[in-house]
C-alpha cells in the first residue's frame, strides 16, 4: 500500500478511536500518533498532499488510489462537506489534533471549543466542500466553528488532467479510464456546490488549448441538460463522460490542421473527418465497458436526417446521449473564439440551433436545452483554470469578456465545430 493509502488508513481508525474513547484515554493519543506519523511519512516525499473524495473515489492529488476503491470514510468525509483536503509542510502535531477534532465534530454535528485557537493552525490544513463559493459558501451546521481555511475550486486540475490523458493516448494508446471518471465526478461536484445548480465553462486562453476547454465545457453542458430532461444520477454521469471523450479523435489531427486559421483544404477536411471514427476505435480498445462513450464519439457529428459525418450506409437513429452531445457540442464551439471566426453571442447560437430542429437536431433535446440555457442563464458561470470559480461568478454576468473568452461579442461567421 502506498504511503498516500497507508495515511489515509491510519487517518480513519483515528477517527474510529476518538469515537470509541473518551479524551483523556491513552488510546486515542497513540491512534492520533500513529496517523501523524503516517502524515509526516507521506509528506516527506510530497510535502503538500492533496485529496479529493468524489463519491467512491478517493484520489490522491490526479492518482485514483484505486486500493481505496469503495472506501465508505470517503463517503462519510464527503457528505460532510469534506470533498478536498489539503496539507501545507508546516503541520504540527497539536495542529493535526485539532483537525481530528474538527472533523469529528463535522462527522457527528456537534460544536467544538474554538477558543484559544493560534491563526497560524487555520492555514496549515485546509479542508472543505468542492463548490462554486468557496470559504464563504461553504456548509456547515449552524454551531460549528471552522477555523481551518477551506479550498477556493477550480478547474487548474481537472484541465490538466484532461490534458495529461490526451497525451497518454497519443504516446501510449491508453485511456486512462479512472481519471476520466474522476473528472467527471469532481465537474458535477462544481455544478452542485451551490444551493442552486451552477454550470462552470472554462474559459478560453489559448487556441491550442481548445480541445481540453471544449472537452470539459461539453462534460458539463451534457450532464446538465441530462439532468434538465430528468435523467437519473447514473446516466447523467455516463453522459458526461461520453461528453468529456467526444473528441478525444482529434488526439491524432496534426495541430496545424486543428488550429489553422483559414478555411481547410479538402484533403485537410478529410482528416478532420476522420476523428469520430478514430475516437471511438480508442474507446472501444481501451475498456468495453464505455459503450456509450464509443457511440458518442461516433456519432456525434451525426445529423437527425442522416447527414453530417461519418456516412451511415444504412440510416438509423442515433443513441440519445449522442443527440444530447451534438446539441451541447454545436453550442459550446460557436459560444468559443477560434483562429478562423470570434464567438457567437448566446441568442445567436440559440437561434441557430432552433432553425436545425427536425433535421439536425432531435425537437425535444433542443426545446429543453434552450429552455434550460434561458432559464439558467445567470447560473453559467465562465472561469479560467487559475481564479476560483466563487470569484469568476462574483462579477456580473453579462459584461463582454475579454479576448479568448466563451463570452466574447459576436462577429457573424459560418458555424463549425
Amino acid at each position: 500500500m502506498n504511503p498516500a493509502a497507508l495515511f489515509l488508513t491510519s487517518f480513519a481508525q483515528a477517527m474510529s478511536t476518538m469515537v470509541m474513547y473518551r479524551e483523556e484515554h491513552p488510546a486515542r493519543d497513540r491512534a492520533t500518533d500513529r496517523a501523524y506519523q503516517r502524515l509526516k511519512d507521506l509528506q516527506a516525499k510530497d510535502p503538500k498532499p492533496l485529496f479529493s473524495f468524489l463519491g467512491t473515489d478517493v484520489v490522491y492529488g490526479q492518482m485514483s488510489l484505486r486500493e481505496l476503491a469503495e472506501w465508505d470514510w470517503g463517503t462519510r468525509l464527503a457528505n460532510a462537506g469534506v470533498q478536498r483536503l489539503e496539507f501545507e509542510p508546516d503541520v504540527s502535531r497539536e495542529d493535526f489534533e485539532y483537525f481530528l477534532s474538527e472533523i469529528l465534530a463535522r462527522l457527528t454535528m456537534q460544536a467544538i471549543d474554538t477558543a484559544g485557537v493560534r491563526t497560524e493552525r487555520r492555514t496549515s490544513i485546509k479542508f472543505g466542500a468542492i463548490g462554486v463559493r468557496g470559504q464563504e459558501g461553504t456548509t456547515k451546521p449552524e454551531k460549528l466553528m471552522m477555523p481551518t481555511a477551506t479550498i477556493a475550486y477550480t478547474l487548474g486540475e481537472e484541465a490538466e488532467t484532461i490534458r495529461w490523458m490526451h497525451d497518454e493516448v497519443m504516446s501510449r494508446g491508453e485511456l486512462p479510464l479512472m481519471e476520466a471518471e474522476t473528472v467527471v465526478r469532481s465537474l458535477s461536484m462544481a455544478m452542485h456546490g451551490d444551493n442552486e445548480i451552477v454550470i462552470p465553462l472554462l474559459q478560453l486562453r489559448e487556441f491550442d488549448e481548445y480541445t481540453t476547454t471544449h472537452s470539459l465545457n461539453v462534460s458539463v453542458l451534457s450532464m446538465a441538460l441530462a439532468e434538465w430532461l430528468g435523467m437519473g444520477a447514473k446516466d447523467i454521469r455516463a453522459f458526461g463522460v461520453a461528453g468529456l471523450l467526444h473528441d478525444l479523435g482529434k488526439v491524432r489531427i496534426p495541430k496545424e490542421i486543428l488550429n489553422k486559421p483559414g478555411k481547410l483544404t479538402d484533403a485537410e477536411f478529410s482528416v478532420m473527418r476522420r476523428h469520430p471514427v478514430d475516437g471511438a476505435k480508442i474507446i472501444v480498445e481501451s475498456d468495453r465497458q464505455l459503450d456509450i462513450a464509443a457511440v458518442v464519439a461516433y456519432e456525434h457529428h451525426i445529423m437527425l436526417n442522416g447527414g453530417g459525418y461519418p456516412s451511415m450506409r444504412f440510416r438509423r437513429d442515433c443513441h440519445q446521449a449522442s443527440r444530447i452531445v451534438h446539441v451541447c457540442d454545436v453550442y459550446d464551439a460557436l459560444r468559443t473564439n477560434r483562429p478562423y471566426r470570434e464567438a457567437w453571442e448566446a441568442d445567436k447560437v440559440l437561434s441557430h440551433i432552433e432553425k436545425g430542429i427536425g433535421h439536425d437536431f432531435d425537437t425535444d433535446i433542443v426545446r429543453g436545452f434552450v429552455a434550460m440555457i434561458k432559464q439558467w442563464d445567470k447560473r453559467v458561470a465562465v472561469v479560467d483554470d487559475k481564479t476560483s470559480v466563487r470569484e469568476q461568478v462574483a462579477a456580473p454576468s453579462h459584461p463582454e469578456r475579454s479576448e479568448g473568452s466563451a463570452l466574447a461579442p459576436a462577429v457573424p461567421a459560418p458555424p463549425s465545430s
